[in-house]
């Protein structure tokens, strides 16, 4: 079948007693069990039941077994956020004295993480020019933990070659870990291209309109250690597993993301070529244009599509500011796909934490606007867009 049929026809783990069409939502914190055997073997893993709702739920097991459908993973993992769902695979490999690769091209709190949090407990992050397979190669070395990098990065929609950081990675027996958030899991075949998990932060396309929160770890299986330490340490002592409501509405969502996606896709590929022709707008970011840089390596490692999300940049700070204040039909809001379009200045909000001198490094400009498209017509986002900048 094809992905978009797959979306709709996951089987249930047991047959529903009523025959409902949608998954039941189990609201509830434990399961009882036939025999103390079948209590031991759920709780060690020897059969396939839930055991503890901090750990297992019917609800998001199925939200799980749907997204395992449509990517061919061996594994898949929900959780309460994006954010969580990097920590843990993080926490797959690292601990005192490895170090992480990766670049300062991250979304702010994924660079938060790494330097914040991590970076305290003796976990040391190297930030190099993914687009260079040679400062790669050399950062990389036997007390690396992983390879992790931004598939587009957020805001400045650079694209590195995953193949070529999938071969740097392999030959040193580390894995590439990909936060793929910015283009469905299903427009792509990730482990094709050598990524061995993917983190998603399911929040954004797949919760069809910012109905929830949650993030995904989809786990290709090349690395046995996440599916162990995952399924059998970090759900236990972490609590960071989704919430069955949350499941419930995000393999919903999965039912409408094609539809969904091609339209926001479609929209934001019209609405970035004709921004080029509007002179207060200093330059447009989006790979879907044929003028951008990345255009030919997204194209042949995403296909067709380009995602959702493009930026422009302005004359300086304060027109930037005064065009975000403009806006009528655009939301100004930090989300990112949700069904509404939505604006926002990262320096001064999801950036606001580093210094001026940090944001520059990471080329987080004081002139950029992020713009994520949703599915009003592009002739009401264009007309919005040129009011505000004139």
């Amino acid at each position: 079948m094809k992905k978009q049929t797959i979306a709709t026809q996951t089987n249930y783990q047991k047959p529903d007693a009523y025959g409902a069409l949608s998954m039941p939502v189990y609201h509830c914190c434990a399961f009882e069990f036939d025999t103390a055997k079948h209590m031991t073997d759920s709780f060690t893993g020897r059969v396939a039941d839930p055991e503890y709702v901090r750990v297992m739920n019917p609800t998001v097991t199925f939200f799980e077994n749907r997204v395992k459908a449509l990517t061919g993973a061996q594994n898949v993992f929900a959780f309460n956020s994006g954010m969580a769902a990097i920590a843990n695979v993080l926490l797959c490999f690292v601990k005192a004295g490895k170090n992480i690769v990766t670049s300062n091209h991250l979304f702010g709190n994924t660079v938060s993480l790494m330097r914040n949090t991590l970076g305290p407990l003796g976990i040391e992050t190297r930030e190099v020019n993914l687009l260079d397979p040679s400062a790669v190669s050399e950062a990389v070395d036997e007390n690396t933990a992983c390879l992790f990098l931004e598939i587009i990065t957020n805001p400045q929609m650079e694209v590195a070659d995953l193949s070529a950081l999938a071969r740097i990675a392999h030959e040193r027996g580390v894995p590439l870990i990909a936060d793929t958030t910015l283009i469905p899991f299903t427009e792509f075949d990730a482990a094709a291209l050598g990524v061995d998990a993917q983190v998603v932060s399911s929040t954004k396309y797949i919760s069809a309109g910012a109905t929830s929160l949650g993030g995904l770890v989809i786990d290709y299986g090349t690395f046995p250690v996440i599916n162990r330490k995952t399924r059998f340490e970090l759900l236990f002592n972490m609590g960071w597993y989704m919430t069955p409501h949350a499941a419930y509405m995000q393999t919903l969502g999965l039912e409408t993301l094609h539809a969904r996606y091609k339209e926001q896709a479609s929209n934001a590929l019209q609405l970035a070529t004709r921004l080029l022709e509007v002179e207060e707008i200093k330059r447009v970011n989006y790979t879907g244009l044929p003028s951008n840089p990345f255009h030919e390596l997204s194209k042949r490692q995403f296909g067709s599509t380009f995602g959702a999300m493009l930026t422009i940049d302005l004359e300086d700070k304060a027109t930037a500011i005064n065009f975000l204040n403009r806006l009528k039909v655009i939301h100004r809001a930090s989300n990112l796909f949700d069904n509404k379009s939505l604006a926002l200045h990262p320096a001064s909000t999801i950036f606001a934490a580093f210094s001026g001198s940090q944001r520059r490094a990471m080329d987080v400009l004081d002139t950029t606007i992020r713009l994520s498209i949703g599915l009003e017509h592009p002739d009401d986002l264009y007309a919005d867009i040129v009011q505000a900048v004139k």
